[in-house]
């Protein structure tokens, strides 16, 4: 773990990430470390923001420092490990359930280049426990990870000028469902009815940092 001041008001918490089937074993590093620090707050600190490998933490300099922030992130992180032991940092939380018609425009392509059959990519898909690592390029926008290693494949080579809301994709070593039409390059493989995002629902956001994920094929899988 490293701090990296940004700026007077925010200190960066750079991770050391796992990858592979070491990072299925337990929530990512920073959505692990978020959780626990939205648990046990450090005093002056306003707000935490996860992203792939770092944990962006906002404070107030008039109630903490840089050097405070840390030493007490240091304390968060190590009774996290300690407590990781039994059942994990998510071991009893709910597994959000989303049903997805396997019927994307990329499906096939997937399954070509992974070497796989259209119901293989499927059942790889629907196996894992995915977690949200971090939120980003829309409002909710959420990165999961968990994603089967076969399944890890580049964005597309073109992105579409507009992929429609609910579509569930794959890209890199991320899954994710977009939230509203938009641009987009990863690899479709089907679609979703569940709204992820809803501006007049409170949180509008589905998706959030350390929330599990399961997928769930709503149609008969494809042979």
């Amino acid at each position: 773990m490293r701090f990296l001041n940004a700026g007077d008001r925010a200190l960066l918490v750079e991770l050391d990430v796992k990858t592979g089937a070491e990072a299925a074993e337990a929530a990512p590093e920073p959505a692990r470390l978020y959780r626990a620090l939205m648990r046990d707050k450090p005093a002056g600190a306003l707000e935490f923001v996860p992203a792939a490998r770092t944990v962006l933490v906002r404070f107030d300099p008039a109630l903490t420092s840089s050097g405070l922030l840390a030493a007490r992130i240091g304390e968060v992180a190590r009774a996290m490990d300690d407590e990781a032991g039994a059942a994990g940092d998510a071991g009893d939380a709910d597994v959000l359930e989303i049903p997805v018609r396997y019927d994307g425009e990329d499906l096939e392509d997937v399954a070509r280049l992974a070497g796989l059959s259209v119901a293989e990519v499927v059942a790889r898909h629907c196996a894992p426990v995915y977690t949200v690592a971090f939120c980003g390029f829309a409002p909710g926008f959420g990165y999961l990870t968990g994603l089967d290693d076969a399944l890890w494949l580049p964005r597309r080579a073109v992105p579409r000028t507009r992929v429609p809301a609910g579509s569930v994709a794959i890209a890199d070593r991320y899954a994710a469902v977009y939230p509203q039409a938009s641009p987009g390059g990863w690899n479709l493989l089907g679609r979703t009815d569940i709204a992820v995002w809803d501006a007049g629902r409170q949180p509008p956001a589905m998706f959030v940092p350390g929330i599990r994920v399961r997928f769930v094929a709503a149609t008969e899988l494809p042979r």
